[in-house]
């Protein structure tokens, strides 16, 4: 008997559907669980304020959060905009290189976003930190979750393999070739970033910081296969 359920999610690779497996725990973990972890004042915290990603001067800050952070999501619709992204993408950069590898890029670049946002938050705000203990209330309210550095990451992996591969846009009918989607993206996280908008909330520079740590973990392997004589 055809069973479309299965047949669908036997196709799915098995990191990029643990991944989304994980993630989605996550956050009905985040939704239903009480608060009943403590920060650094005695009080009660979710979830997402706990394995979120702090600025590293802050109170509140922990190491594990820069990989704990990329498993955490605002709402549904942040969940599954980026869970989407895995699933298209993801998969058939985990049906390229294999399991193992994709895992590790994965798991790079997540940490490479979080590592580029402690950067951007320090340059920006580090100067007026000086006196810590008066403004740990101030650093602990900077925080960033979301498994978006990765899937940047990921969207700048297909595009290096699949540099011609013909992308759509919402509403605009015409394809655009991967390579140059990315140029695009690249471009308005970058001005959206340098922009700053006190009304915009997305970190940025974590974003580029995927492609960025994603970009020279590829151009690694790329060097390492050719000396190996793999090809990429």
């Amino acid at each position: 008997m055809f069973n479309a359920k299965r047949d669908f999610l036997e196709g799915i690779p098995p990191v990029t559907k643990n991944l989304i497996i994980i993630n989605l725990l996550f956050w009905l973990a985040s939704i239903t669980l009480p608060a009943i972890l403590k920060n650094s004042m005695g009080e009660s915290v979710s979830l997402n304020y706990w394995l979120g990603l702090h600025y590293f001067q802050a109170p509140d800050f922990r190491p594990h959060q820069l990989v704990t952070y990329m498993f955490m999501h605002a709402g549904f619709m942040h969940l599954f905009f980026n869970m989407f992204a895995v699933y298209m993408f993801g998969r058939i950069v985990e049906v390229t290189w294999g399991p193992k590898r994709f895992l590790i890029f994965y798991t790079v670049t997540g940490i490479g976003a979080a590592i580029v946002q402690q950067i951007t938050w320090f340059l920006a705000f580090g100067a007026s930190f000086a006196e810590i203990a008066a403004l740990g209330d101030l650093l602990n309210g900077m925080i960033t979750i979301g498994a978006s550095g990765a899937v940047f990451g990921i969207l700048l992996a297909f595009a290096m393999l699949y540099p011609n591969a013909p992308l759509f846009l919402m509403f605009i009918p015409v394809p655009i070739k991967a390579k140059y989607m990315m140029i695009v993206y690249g471009i308005i996280e970058l001005t959206s970033g340098v922009y700053n908008s006190a009304s915009d909330n997305v970190a940025h520079f974590a974003h580029l910081g995927g492609m960025l740590f994603g970009f020279f973990l590829i151009r690694f392997w790329k060097q390492k296969d050719n000396r190996n004589g793999r090809v990429f």
